[in-house]
């Protein structure tokens, strides 16, 4: 097995243990479990609960932290779609910075050496925006996943796209934002055709790959109909059109 020392137990450490919220704002310490976090942010977001509870088992969830999660795992792509910040420590030395901006390339953050996550902090949504997240794996429960997409949607009372956020994991080297898919909605009536004419812009935010878990078809066609599923699910209406495996690529 690899050496991994010296490693650092940080379980017992107050600063890095603590939930708090301010201002609408939850802070998260590095060393909070899954279990914990769980707690507080499934009352606040509900649309978070059912993927926490797919996150590994109930031992991973008891001991596992979501400062760790940031690195490698499901939690990224949600918090990035609701604008999560990170505050990453060097002594007295911090700074916070953007989630999305932490990942650079596979395997590497933007951690300068001596650096360490200290919290991540969570907004809250309006009540009159809509969240929700979407795991897709072989099996329900302790699987790693093929795609995992995050929707969060605020619209305007004309009932165009005041604001879009769209984050992806399993699609990209890291997780990553569908930047060309939000600003082919933004501004645009939230209707199907709007939805449909998105999904043309797919394939300039990713370039999916196969692997054991799924093939680069089946995750560009599974990252459409998640937005298509999104779609339905927040207009109360049924799927007015499906997606091809022709159109996916």
């Amino acid at each position: 097995m690899r050496d991994i020392s010296p490693a650092i137990f940080i379980g017992n450490l107050p600063g890095l243990c603590a939930v708090t919220e301010e201002n609408g704002i939850i802070s998260i310490g590095a060393g909070v479990t899954y279990t914990e976090a769980f707690s507080t942010l499934s009352k606040r977001i509900p649309a978070l609960g059912p993927l926490f509870d797919r996150i590994g088992g109930e031992q991973v969830r008891n001991m596992g932290t979501i400062g760790g999660n940031v690195a490698n795992g499901d939690t990224p792509p949600p918090l990035i779609a609701l604008g999560a910040r990170l505050t990453l420590r060097k002594g007295k030395k911090r700074r916070t910075i953007p989630l999305q901006d932490f990942f650079i390339a596979y395997g590497k953050q933007d951690r300068q050496p001596g650096e360490f996550v200290e919290a991540v902090h969570v907004p809250v949504p309006a009540k009159d925006v809509k969240f929700a997240v979407y795991k897709i794996t072989k099996r329900r429960d302790e699987d790693i996943t093929a795609t995992l997409g995050a929707f969060c949607l605020a619209l305007a009372k004309d009932g165009t796209v005041a604001d879009i956020r769209i984050a992806y994991g399993g699609m990209a080297a890291t997780p990553k934002r569908a930047s060309a898919v939000e600003q082919a909605l933004i501004g645009k009536i939230w209707s199907e055709a709007t939805v449909e004419a998105a999904m043309a812009e797919y394939a300039k935010d990713f370039t999916p790959l196969t692997d054991m878990r799924a093939t680069a078809e089946y995750r560009a066609l599974a990252a459409k109909n998640l937005l298509l599923r999104f779609y339905v699910e927040t207009t109360g209406t049924k799927a007015p059109f499906q997606v091809s495996r022709s159109e996916a690529a």
